[in-house]
């Protein structure tokens, strides 16, 4: 319950600062230049302007966020804050890894939520990737954490060149 209690406090924290409807990519804990992410922090408004990226097709964009980043995984919420088990579940298997790893929120684009599921062809989130590699949803990032296959695997892709 106190659990629940702070979570709803730090939302409500959020929505009285303005900062609710932003997203913003983390690397393992730390903030990115997201024009160096390839990944836009944007507020969420109701203006019917278009958007700058819509001449872009969304697998270009996809492929275009994967490429960016070793480790990244399609959530729904924040690493801080995940909006279903099934995220929270694979967020703390990566965590627990101690690698670093980026994230997207999917509910903050909803043309590469619909977009990912034809580009993967899996259907649900969470989505996990590395070097670009689909490995899998929560229930295969856990397993791979439970069997210690995750963490080389992290390691890997994250070491330096």
């Amino acid at each position: 319950m106190t659990r629940r209690l702070l979570t709803v406090c730090a939302a409500l924290a959020l929505i009285a600062v303005g900062a609710a409807g932003c997203t913003a990519l983390l690397t393992g804990g730390k903030k990115k230049d997201p024009e160096k992410a390839g990944l836009e922090i944007r507020a969420h408004s109701s203006s019917s302007e278009p958007r700058q990226d819509i001449d872009m097709d969304i697998n270009e964009r996809i492929k275009g966020q994967l490429d960016a980043h070793p480790v990244l995984i399609y959530i729904k919420g924040t690493p801080d804050f995940p909006q279903c088990g099934f995220s929270s579940q694979a967020v703390a298997a990566l965590k627990a890894c101690g690698t670093a790893f980026a994230y997207f929120n999917i509910f903050d684009d909803e043309e590469v939520r619909q977009g990912l599921k034809s580009y993967s062809n899996w259907p649900t989130f969470p989505q996990l990737y590395v070097n670009g590699e689909l490995i899998g949803g929560a229930d295969i990032v856990i397993e791979m954490y439970k069997s210690g296959e995750l963490k080389p695997l992290l390691e890997e892709a994250t070491a330096p060149a």
